[in-house]
C-alpha cells in the first residue's frame, strides 16, 4: 500500500485526474458554447439555416462542411482558453520565483 501511495504521489495521478476531469468539463462547455450561441449567428448565412448538418455535394461525394466548422470553432475556442489559463499560470509562477 505504501508503495502504492508513492507512485500516485511521484507521478502526481490524483492532480492528472482533477485536470482530466475538469478539461472534460471544459470542452462540454466550450461544446455548448458553440452550439448554443456562435452557431446561431452563423446560421443566417448557411442555407436553409442548418449548419449542423450543411453538406457540400460534389457528385457522388458529399462533404458535411458543417459539422466540421463546428468542430473547428470548437477547437479554436478551447486553444484560446487553455492558452490564456497556461499564460496565467505560468506569469504566477514565474512572479512567485522572484
Amino acid at each position: 500500500m505504501q508503495e502504492f501511495r508513492e507512485f500516485l504521489k511521484e507521478y502526481k495521478v490524483v492532480g492528472l485526474a482533477i485536470a482530466f476531469i475538469m478539461g472534460a468539463a471544459a470542452t462540454t462547455l466550450v461544446q455548448s458554447l458553440v452550439n448554443n450561441i456562435v452557431m446561431p449567428l452563423v446560421t443566417p448565412f448557411v442555407p436553409k439555416g442548418e449548419w449542423a448538418t450543411a453538406t457540400w455535394a460534389i457528385g457522388p461525394f458529399v462533404f458535411g462542411w458543417g459539422p466540421f466548422l463546428s468542430a473547428v470553432i470548437n477547437f479554436v475556442i478551447l486553444a484560446l482558453v487553455v492558452f490564456m489559463v497556461a499564460k496565467f499560470i505560468l506569469k504566477e509562477e514565474k512572479v512567485t520565483k522572484k
